[in-house]
């Protein structure tokens, strides 16, 4: 039975994530007025260890399980589709312990050593319960997403981020929260919360949707051949996602020392490293939302079209992508450049945001597209060449920011420039690999 809905799956991820992300944005908002500059520069800190270790539990999961559910599914072998989603809960479920664990002990070193800044400490231990949650949440969602069933996630999404919402206001309010280190302690636990919220949700919708697909008569594999065949994928987008992301920490990290070194006090450092990077790129990528979702269907639907050989939908369906992202780039550019200072002044109530959101924009055309490139090379499995392109920017990215912040009348801008060159470096590699493979597999392009 041929199942394409893709058009349709996307107009429902793009709806729902757009509701997810008005929520996810409101977050910071009210986290910013209950922290100002300084908090939402710590928080954002603490952010790259969070995602360092969630690539390293479950990096490449959803893209893996995705594409293994999708071939399953088109030919209604259930047995093996079902039996790929228990060993990887089981292992996941393990290793995440082990992960998980390792940084709850450890919180107090990384905390003031890696972090720099003792305040962090707690907010590390408390989000230890939502990388375990992440973890397993991302094979579940990686399941729904290869049945088509996108909506399931959907819907659960837009709770979670309504509830933590909800939550953390009652935090701040019930325990009259102030100062700036419980205050982003109390934001972590809201997202443990709201995660172990989003899991028990999956499961139970996972465990009912799955009795309503008949066993196949194919028989299933071994659970370790098709555990080993869901890590055979996965491990290279885990490995980039990983080293690429703490790349990225490092820069993040280094940033706020690199603009003491230029001459400029820690807590001004702080403040401006949370204007720039927790509120003004928060503005500038909340448009990429429709990519993201785009690229969620993208992976299983070029993986389906690959397996069928079906060059000529796959050449379509690429063109269709990097037009969109192109377009919403230059829309997020033109409208941030010329209403730079309402935009600061309408979220976040300030009025020293115009210049940061007006140069951050610029970076916006070529990130965008950049993004939706890694979304089409996973689709046509070209995870190692995503992982060397990967980590090729986040060196260069590293480097950049080493240096620029290091120059005083450069600092936080610093991280823009990077951005623009990094995404321009990396568009340029998956570009020229797209048409690459497009050549090799009856002219793709």
């Amino acid at each position: 039975m041929k199942r394409d809905r893709f058009l349709k799956n996307s107009l429902i991820l793009i709806c729902s994530n757009l509701i997810t992300s008005i929520f996810a944005f409101i977050f910071p908002i009210i986290l910013s007025r209950e922290l100002g500059a300084e908090g939402i520069g710590l928080y954002g800190l603490i952010m790259p260890i969070y995602d360092l270790f969630i690539c390293l539990i479950s990096g490449g999961m959803v893209a893996a399980i995705s594409k293994i559910a999708a071939v399953y599914f088109s030919k209604d072998d259930f047995n093996n589709l079902n039996n790929s989603i228990d060993a990887s809960l089981t292992f996941n479920s393990l290793f995440a312990l082990l992960i998980v664990c390792t940084v709850f002990i450890n919180a107090p070193y990384i905390g003031t050593k890696i972090v720099d800044d003792t305040r962090s400490v707690h907010a590390l231990q408390v989000m230890c319960p939502a990388m375990f949650f992440i973890g397993l949440s991302s094979i579940l969602k990686g399941y729904f997403y290869g049945i088509s069933q996108v909506k399931i996630p959907a819907i659960i999404d837009i709770s979670e981020k309504f509830l933590r919402i909800v939550i953390i206001i009652s935090i701040i309010t019930v325990f009259s929260l102030k100062d700036v280190g419980s205050t982003v302690t109390a934001a972590y636990t809201t997202l443990a919360i709201g995660e172990f919220i989003s899991f028990i949700l999956l499961y139970i919708m996972y465990k009912t949707r799955r009795r309503k697909f008949r066993s196949s008569s194919s028989n299933p594999e071994e659970k370790l051949q098709l555990l080993f065949n869901i890590l055979v994928l996965s491990f290279p987008l885990c490995l980039n996602g990983f080293l690429s992301t703490a790349l990225g920490a490092v820069s993040t990290l280094i940033t706020p020392r690199r603009l003491v070194a230029s001459g400029i006090e820690y807590n001004l450092a702080l403040a401006m490293i949370g204007k720039f990077d927790g509120m003004a790129l928060n503005i500038i990528f909340f448009p990429i939302t429709i990519i993201n979702s785009i690229s969620m269907v993208l992976i299983p639907d070029l993986s389906e079209k690959m397996s069928r050989r079906n060059y000529w939908s796959i050449e379509k369906r690429i063109h269709q992508i990097i037009k969109i992202s192109l377009f919403l780039g230059i829309c997020t550019m033109v409208i941030c450049l010329f209403t730079g200072d309402y935009l600061g002044q309408l979220f976040y109530n300030r009025n020293d945001l115009g210049n940061y959101i007006k140069f951050a924009s610029l970076a916006a055309p070529v990130t965008f597209v950049s993004f939706s490139t890694f979304g089409i090379l996973n689709g046509i499995g070209k995870q190692n060449i995503l992982l060397k392109n990967s980590l090729i920017s986040a060196i260069l990215e590293v480097i950049l920011i080493y240096i620029l912040a290091g120059i005083s009348w450069i600092n936080i801008y610093s991280t823009a420039i990077s951005l623009i060159i990094t995404s321009s470096t990396t568009l340029i590699l998956n570009i020229r690999e797209i048409k690459r493979s497009s050549r090799s597999c009856c002219h793709i392009l």
